[in-house]
């Protein structure tokens, strides 16, 4: 991949305008453009053939999605538009040999506004980013057993599919996943009816108020915690989820609706934040002693917010450091940056630092869901000289 430090990386796909995310969570700027300046195109080696990398675990992938709708809330950031609707990809452990062909990565019409909202400079067309291949086969048969549930929160700006490499991973080895998009909050999220919904607010964070975003998260997790774990679920193969086991992971914004809903809805058992500034604050008694890793670039040294989370804890935590990272690192965003032509400037390349998300990510509800010690969790890896470890 090519590293070159004199183009600039991917405002785009990664919560990008200082002025809108704030010093900590802003990515150099690719921003428009000047006016003279010529427009990026791919180079011509790319195809629409790139493929995530494979999941680590030993079952095949399952995927599922599901529209729901809370009739009891109208939306927060468009109330015109009526109840709050949520789409949700299931990922869950499969049966081999079961289901149609792989999962889409997103739709053409969300790689469009993706594109047109934070690379507006690039010209490949939405299908090199549509056309990611991925692993899940659509709508396999379950494998028997139940497992524990995690549900998956993007950034801010980010559709739920730049999480896609760490949701295939985690169902591959065991765990039920539930990869949540926030309508209005993101480039673009398609319906079932066809119609994709533009972001609203996206130049508005700063006027809203990050804390008033990870509220309204959390209420839209605890919506989805109600339909699959209900009396009448509103996926057909919620009866693999062990409702017992429920934990919760999300990057930037989505990383703080981790500790936000854990601090509202007591069936949220763990969490993870993977470099996201804590805009709505964990409560100063805790998180009634419940597991929290915080897990993100360097740059979080320096974030005042983390350094009073941490102190704010009161269970099980740990906060580590994946050093050559960068705010997208712990997602796709790096491969499609790469697809469209704008080189990453993390000195870790993607296939690395998906390779550690996973691990670690893993690691943690192993031990905290599954009950399974993971000495990873508890100092340096030689393995892994990357990661830091910051221990109570």
């Amino acid at each position: 991949m090519n590293r070159s430090s004199n183009r600039p990386r991917l405002s785009a796909l990664a919560a990008s305008v200082v002025l809108v995310l704030g010093p900590v969570l802003a990515l150099p700027a690719v921003g428009a453009a000047s006016a003279s300046a010529a427009p990026m195109s791919a180079p011509a080696s790319i195809t629409t053939s790139a493929q995530l990398p494979r999941p680590t675990g030993p079952h095949p992938v399952g995927r599922g999605t599901l529209h729901l709708v809370d009739r009891d809330r109208p939306d927060p950031w468009v109330p015109s538009a009526g109840p709050r609707q949520l789409m949700v990809s299931m990922y869950y452990p499969a049966r081999p040999g079961t289901g149609g062909p792989t999962a889409p990565y997103m739709t053409t019409e969300e790689a469009r506004h993706l594109l047109e909202l934070r690379a507006p400079d690039v010209t490949v067309p939405p299908e090199v980013i549509s056309g990611v291949r991925t692993w899940a086969r659509a709508d396999a048969r379950p494998a028997r057993g139940r497992f524990p549930l995690v549900v998956l929160s993007p950034g801010f700006t980010f559709p739920r599919a730049t999480l896609t490499g760490l949701a295939e991973d985690l169902a591959s080895r065991g765990y039920a996943v539930a990869l949540v998009d926030h309508p209005y909050e993101n480039a673009g999220t398609t319906f079932p009816d066809g119609q994709t919904l533009p972001c609203a607010i996206c130049d508005e964070f700063s006027t809203i108020g990050g804390d008033a975003v990870a509220e309204s998260r959390a209420r839209d997790v605890s919506l989805v915690l109600d339909r699959l774990t209900g009396r009448h679920p509103a996926w057909r193969y919620a009866r693999v989820i062990d409702a017992k086991r429920i934990g919760m992971a999300g990057h930037s914004i989505g990383g703080n609706s981790a500790a936000a809903t854990m601090a509202g809805d007591a069936r949220v058992r763990a969490g993870v934040d993977m470099d996201g500034t804590f805009f709505s604050k964990v409560p100063e008694g805790g998180l009634d002693g419940r597991p929290f890793l915080m897990f993100g670039a360097e740059a979080r040294q320096g974030d005042e917010s983390w350094h009073r989370t941490w102190s704010d804890l009161d269970g099980w935590k740990r906060w580590m450091t994946v050093a050559g990272t960068d705010h997208g690192s712990f997602t796709d965003v790096p491969l499609l940056a790469d697809l469209v032509g704008i080189p990453d400037t993390a000195q870790v390349p993607y296939e690395r630092s998906l390779a550690l998300t996973r691990a670690y990510v893993a690691a943690f509800f192993d031990q905290h869901l599954k009950g399974k010690p993971q000495p990873l969790l508890d100092g340096p890896s030689p393995d892994n000289p990357e990661v830091s470890v910051r221990l109570p």
